[in-house]
């Protein structure tokens, strides 16, 4: 009786071990491959030197088509200013010459109506003014240049399946308050 007994569980229990065949196979998802580019070290140097020759050339070198309105737009708003506060400068300027010189003009309709110290502060304002557009005239200049530079040497920049940053947001149940995770790899 033990002997049926023990027949039978051998046989139910190799039974299932050798009816048990893995039909299912993992296939695992090509990556795509990646191909090497060629290098070019003189890129940034070519697309800052493009974008101090001509503004917004460097962008349009590396292909960043949007920033080139941004850098116009920019340079020329703040041009503008320069030009206005320019012209708001000689008129004061020029009305205080005349008054100096004895000669009452009134028919300027910007500054006619001024006294001396009015007209000397206004040509201080449209002086310190215009002074500022052409500092940030040339700040947007070499602004654009740093960004032509810059883009360059990151459109270079390794950005493979190698390298990976993945921030994590997770909710712990036992204090109830969420944790910020962040998980760097690097892949050999």
């Amino acid at each position: 009786m033990f002997s049926k007994l023990y027949i039978i569980v051998f046989c139910l229990f190799f039974g299932t071990v050798w009816a048990q065949n893995d039909t299912l196979k993992m296939v695992q998802p090509e990556m795509p491959k990646l191909t090497a580019q060629a290098l070019n070290p003189l890129a940034p140097a070519k697309a800052a030197f493009y974008s101090a020759i001509v503004p917004g050339l460097g962008q349009y070198y590396n292909k960043s088509y949007w920033k080139i309105p941004l850098v116009y737009g920019g340079m020329g708003t703040s041009l503008y200013f320069y030009i206005d506060n320019q012209r708001a400068y000689t008129a004061a300027r020029d009305e205080y010459k005349l008054r100096l010189r004895g000669i009452e003009r009134t028919d300027n309709p910007k500054v006619g109506s001024y006294t001396q110290d009015q007209l000397v502060t206004v040509q201080r304002n449209a002086q310190r003014n215009r002074d500022l557009s052409l500092f940030i005239t040339i700040g947007i200049y070499i602004l654009n240049i740093v960004d032509a530079n810059v883009d360059a040497h990151l459109q270079q920049f390794n950005v493979d399946e190698d390298l990976s940053f993945k921030p994590n947001l997770e909710y712990n149940p036992l204090i109830n308050q969420h944790h910020f995770n962040v998980n760097v790899s690097y892949r050999f």
